[in-house]
């Protein structure tokens, strides 16, 4: 009941979501390597029926990244997807970008994107990746934030497991109702 539910709200919100997709490469930015990461995550997306996406590239690095983040919320974004920085090399500072922007998190989403990918992808349960809730007063309205390793399989799985979350999400964020 809870499933049906929850698609029949998807469709209903479909090509409403404003999305913003951030790939968090130092030779992706450098135009080194394709970035391979973020037009996955783009393609998912569009499957599922979201449309209005904006995807960057930005070196590692907290700074740069909580910038392009808070950027993406201000700029009305409702769904963050950052791409890479949440392993364990010294560059990796996605987490640390996205923590202070988080007004809540939710834990449910990060757990379940490392407990879905760990049996294909063992090192998947080193993923430091977040996901939560910005809400910066006076720049519009809340956004979801997650973090995603920097693979393309990463991406593809994220967004299959966000998927049927966003409209429900979002419409929480709006003051929506829980279905009942």
């Amino acid at each position: 009941m809870q499933e049906a539910s929850l698609e029949r709200q998807a469709s209903n919100e479909e090509q409403q979501a404003t999305i913003a997709v951030i790939t968090v490469s130092d030779r992706s930015a450098r135009g080194e390597r394709d970035d391979l990461s973020g037009p996955a995550a783009v393609d998912a997306l569009a499957r599922h029926g979201y449309t209005s996406v904006a995807l960057s590239v930005v070196p590692d690095g907290a700074t740069v990244v909580r910038d392009a983040i808070a950027h993406a919320a201000d700029a009305g974004a409702q769904l963050i997807v950052t791409l890479g920085g949440t392993g364990l090399s010294p560059r990796d500072e996605t987490p640390e970008a996205t923590w202070p922007l988080i007004t809540r998190e939710l834990p449910g989403i990060a757990e379940a994107l490392r407990a879905t990918a760990r049996d294909r992808v063992p090192t998947a349960v080193l993923s430091r990746g977040l996901a939560g809730i910005i809400d910066r007063p006076g720049r519009g309205a809340p956004s979801l934030v997650v973090n995603l390793a920097g693979s393309p399989g990463a991406a593809r799985d994220g967004v299959a497991l966000l998927a049927p979350l966003i409209p429900h999400i979002l419409d929480q964020l709006r003051g929506g109702d829980h279905p009942s």
